[in-house]
């Protein structure tokens, strides 16, 4: 028995270490070859004036710091001396960002909001790849969207039912997607963004993002889903993720406002309204 035991772990062992040795030869492979279908992304994400805009809108929205301990006043100088390594490091496939600092704050209707509070430096990185992200995907997003966008509110999303209401959609179903950040399926998401960033080396940075962790009373703990609310790049990443919901319905024809996880879907009568409840 001990000696099946032993075999058995010996077995595993080796099993692990090779599947370690694949995904690190995999890595590499993907950083060094599969970028050439688009391998000017990762450098216009690197490029100074880039990460000048998203140093200075970083900068501007102030914020509190992550596990680092070092602030928004406090960064102009810390990357002063390792920007150069920093760059050097992502350009290469080495950067490891830093696990988000656990926030939790109450919401005004009751309850907890946690929030996910990157490093300075990370809310740059993330900034800077979210500014060449944008022009990619507002042509490819509804009309009936309005949440973390250029250009468009809350504001104008209310604007929007009421003048549906107008036009006889006087029936509203509503719908909240509860804890939508917390539980967001990494691979689904990943593959949705291949099929507009070819460059796999954009894909494996926020897929580090996606995979950093979380501190939480000093313990760091895996995430195996969602994007953290607190993070530059997760509002991009959510609309990208339920623009797939917001392509579904315009395809059959269903009258919608969406505002990030808040969804009206609207209808012309009791029934229709129903049969929208029916399925979901």
């Amino acid at each position: 028995m001990g000696v099946e035991n032993k075999e058995s772990c010996s077995q595993r062992d080796s099993a692990e270490r090779e599947g370690y040795v694949r995904a690190h030869r995999s890595f590499r492979r993907i950083w060094k070859e599969r970028d050439s279908a688009q391998p000017e992304l990762l450098e216009e994400i690197l490029e100074k004036d880039n990460l000048n805009r998203a140093f200075k809108r970083v900068k501007a929205n102030k914020g509190a710091p992550g596990i680092d301990g070092i602030t928004v006043e406090e960064i102009g100088a810390y990357l002063r001396e390792n920007q150069k390594e920093l760059i050097e490091r992502i350009r290469r496939g080495k950067y490891t960002p830093d696990p988000v600092r656990r926030v939790e704050i109450p919401k005004p209707e009751g309850g907890i909001r946690k929030l996910g509070i990157p490093t300075v430096k990370d809310r740059i990185f993330q900034q800077a790849i979210t500014q060449r992200l944008i022009p990619v995907y507002e042509p490819l997003f509804s009309e009936s969207s309005y949440g973390y966008r250029p250009g468009r509110s809350a504001k104008e999303a209310i604007q929007k039912i009421k003048e549906y209401a107008e036009k006889g959609y006087t029936h509203a179903v509503a719908l909240d997607l509860s804890k939508y950040f917390d539980t967001l399926n990494h691979e689904i998401l990943l593959n949705i963004l291949r099929r507009n960033v070819k460059d796999e080396r954009v894909i494996q940075w926020v897929k580090r993002y996606l995979k950093s962790g979380v501190m939480e009373n000093g313990v760091v703990m895996e995430t195996e889903e969602g994007s953290p609310q607190g993070g530059n790049i997760s509002p991009l990443l959510a609309n990208v993720y339920l623009n797939e919901f917001d392509q579904e319905y315009e395809k059959r024809g269903v009258a919608f406002v969406r505002y990030a996880d808040d969804i009206v879907l609207l209808a012309k009568s009791d029934r229709a309204a129903k049969r929208l409840l029916e399925v979901l």
